[in-house]
């Protein structure tokens, strides 16, 4: 038996949510049964849990979109028992029992070894958010944004995404500006790397279709008319990377930056990213991250604090990473 946080209905189509005590025959199929160590609480598993947001594909539903752990029993030719591994996106905590449990069983292609030089703990203090953003930070790469380019903008600084992505860029050299809704924060922003702090509602005054050229490269997080107002705001060749929709779907932007200033518009999927893409990605992190600085944006919690957890985090009282413990 194993403990994990369970997503349901009842009769009347009310979700309510519970952490329960489940048998490993409960769980789905897959070739590979992991013993979960460490997940995290994702703004999408937030969604999921209190209901705001259309995330869970079918009921009953494990949430967490990612876990890091040890294979417990494998059929899969290219994993091992006794073998550190993580896992990302693929559906899971949607449409396929995720990472909110001490056990998971999953198709093993979907997970990929442990990166070398990061432990569990680690890996899931970056989680889908620091994956995504070295995702981000790699594309901008690609499209050969140099830190001699100019400086870079990322959005949603204080969550989980834009606060790695902050400490990813300044450890490659890049002048970064962190736009963030919580001035307070500062201080902290600018120890992650920041070296300017402009605050989310002097982005939005930025409505014109183009506006002051200011940015070589963005991180994008919020999608909506943040989204816009930094295409408006791009140099001339900029790169804006978007990889969230925390501010909204819609997109209400012109084709001005794009057949005036040759900006790109680079779309980040972490759900279903190439194996390659996610190896690569993985080790850049383990090369690139501070531990320390790392550490300094944590949020430890049980399982059993998970529900308010996810409340606190839809309601901005909880920045950074929020790591889940699963192991005794």
């Amino acid at each position: 038996m194993f403990q994990a946080l369970l997503i349901e209905k009842d009769a009347q189509g009310h979700q309510f949510v519970h952490e329960q005590s489940l048998s490993e025959d409960q769980l789905p199929e897959g070739d590979v049964t992991v013993r979960v160590a460490w997940s995290t609480l994702n703004y999408k598993d937030a969604l999921a849990i209190t209901g705001k947001g259309p995330i869970v594909r079918q009921y009953p539903m494990v949430p967490g979109v990612d876990f890091a752990g040890t294979v417990e029993s494998s059929s899969h030719p290219g994993l091992s028992v006794g073998q550190p591994v993580v896992l990302n996106g693929w559906g899971v905590g949607e449409s396929h029992w995720g990472g909110l449990a001490e056990r998971a069983r999953v198709p093993g292609e979907w997970l990929i070894p442990l990166p070398s030089g990061l432990s569990a703990r680690q890996a899931m203090a970056l989680g889908t958010a620091g994956y995504t953003a070295m995702l981000c930070v790699r594309a901008l790469m690609r499209e050969g944004v140099t830190p001699k380019s100019g400086p870079i903008v990322v959005t949603g600084a204080s969550g989980g995404v834009g606060s790695v992505a902050l400490m990813l860029l300044s450890k490659l050299g890049y002048q970064v500006t962190a736009i963030t809704g919580h001035p307070e924060e500062e201080p902290t922003l600018r120890g992650l790397g920041a070296s300017d702090v402009m605050s989310r509602q002097a982005l939005l005054r930025l409505t014109r279709p183009l506006e002051k050229a200011q940015w070589a490269g963005a991180v994008d997080v919020a999608g909506g008319a943040m989204l816009a107002a930094l295409c408006a705001s791009m140099q001339y060749g900029g790169v804006v990377t978007a990889c969230g929709l925390a501010a909204g779907m819609e997109f209400p932007a012109t084709v001005a930056p794009f057949i005036l200033r040759g900006v790109t518009l680079v779309g980040i999927d972490s759900v279903r990213c190439p194996k390659e893409d996610r190896l690569a990605a993985w080790q850049q992190l383990a090369e690139l991250i501070d531990p320390e600085k790392l550490d300094g944006i944590l949020t430890e919690i049980t399982l059993s604090e998970v529900k308010q957890a996810a409340s606190d985090l839809l309601d901005g009282k909880i920045r950074g990473r929020i790591l889940v413990r699963l192991e005794a």
